[in-house]
């Protein structure tokens, strides 16, 4: 199919490395904390506390890692980059090739639960006429796709070695796309510079390209921008989008400091995550927090009933094991320092087929006034249920959309 290495892949981390990690787990010493019951300072003390307690008491990772290789995973060298990906063929005739994504603080395994209904549906009780061939990389320099040792990784580049895995690598001639966060944006490249290779693409996340940018070459001329958010005015908000102006501008204000890191000194963070497992824990965990907190509520047990303890760890685990703390964060400098261009100056900027998923939970969204210009939009969705990381919070919800989209696409 193609001269390609590719070699079946099983997560196996020397027990060294399990025994150095507990080792310095046991050794964390803990930040002052007081007045910060309510999170108000960031990250708080006295949960973390907790979730290091449970990491050394309770968490098992060689119980995990089994339960990842029961995915079939694959390593490849591919345009420089170590790339680990899963590729799950589907079940019945002529499955419909699937790309998805995870982004950041995300890894590979927070996309577990809408494999097995979308690769297998009658074994989810759904109807099993459409099924797909999942293929899940683990972005470049992110856990198992390491090391990494080349500069220039970003969003935009990873479009374009999955076109190539997905094309000369596996041998799809076509294929479709989904995604959040990062994943979005990777997702939405391939409609919009690989557009013909592509049945179409699901996004949860719909910013626009050029968010992170000082400019923005894809801006739909008709719809008004905020000047200092760089964002769509309130003004274009129109009914039942109450509030999605001020979720934006809150999280530029108040929640955006760990991109501005990212973005400018992401070696500096480096230094943190590679000596400190609780350190990386709590970069993590912290934003988690945040994200979602006015729709699913304050307190950690409610924050626990969207994130066991058990992700929230195996997360933190994934990034400390492979040394990848630095270069996913990386990922953010890639994209301001070696800045996405437009591949063409059409509108609508992703041309192929495009389905929008709002979650109440997400961190932005945009108003459809912005959205039905910039996506040649034909399934739009706004849920009452979920937020950033949708296919771990609500799954059967993905999968429906997926499901829905994608099967008139090809049906």
């Amino acid at each position: 199919m193609s001269n390609y290495d590719v070699q079946p892949f099983t997560i196996d981390v020397p027990q060294a490395d399990l025994d150095d990690l507990r080792e310095r787990l046991t050794r964390t010493r803990f930040p002052a904390d007081f007045g910060n019951d309510d999170w108000r300072y960031g990250y708080n003390t006295s949960y973390h506390r907790e979730l290091v307690r449970y990491w050394l008491e309770e968490y098992d990772w060689r119980d995990v890692e089994r339960r990842m290789n029961e995915l079939p995973q694959f390593k490849v060298d591919l345009m420089g980059v170590p790339l680990h990906f899963v590729h799950v063929k589907g079940k019945g005739k002529n499955p419909v090739p699937l790309l998805l994504h995870h982004g950041w603080p995300w890894t590979f395994w927070d996309v577990r639960k809408v494999i097995g209904p979308l690769t297998d549906p009658a074994a989810h009780g759904l109807d099993d006429s459409l099924s797909f061939d999942v293929v899940l990389i683990s972005l470049p320099g992110y856990g198992f796709s390491s090391p990494l040792t080349e500069t220039g990784w970003n969003w935009w580049r990873t479009a374009d070695l999955e076109n190539t895995l997905m094309k000369e690598v596996l041998g799809y001639e076509r294929y479709a796309t989904a995604g959040g966060d990062w994943g979005a944006l990777v997702a939405q490249q391939h409609g919009h510079k690989y557009e013909a290779d592509l049945i179409g693409v699901y996004t949860h996340f719909p910013a626009q390209m050029s968010h992170y940018l000082p400019e923005h070459p894809d801006a739909p001329s008709s719809v008004e921008y905020d000047p200092l958010l760089g964002l769509p005015a309130a003004s274009e908000y129109g009914e039942g989008e109450e509030g999605w102006f001020e979720r934006g501008k809150n999280f530029v204000q108040h929640e955006s400091g760990y991109g501005e890191i990212q973005l400018t000194k992401p070696q500096t963070l480096a230094a943190l995550f590679a000596d400190s497992p609780a350190g990386q824990l709590a970069w993590i965990t912290e934003k988690r927090y945040f994200w979602g907190l006015a729709e699913r509520g304050e307190g950690t047990e409610r924050f626990e009933q969207v994130w066991p303890k058990e992700d929230l760890v195996t997360t933190a685990a994934v990034y400390f094991l492979t040394n990848t703390g630095g270069t996913s964060s990386r990922y953010y400098w890639e994209c301001r320092g070696n800045p996405w261009t437009p591949s063409h100056d059409r509108f609508p900027v992703v041309g192929a087929p495009t389905a929008v998923s709002i979650y109440p939970g997400e961190i932005y969204k945009p108003p459809r006034t912005f959205t039905e210009k910039y996506f040649n939009l034909q399934q739009y969705r706004v849920h009452d249920d979920g937020g950033h990381f949708a296919p771990l919070e609500v799954p059967d919800t993905y999968v429906k959309d997926v499901r829905d989209f994608f099967g008139g696409l090809v049906g």
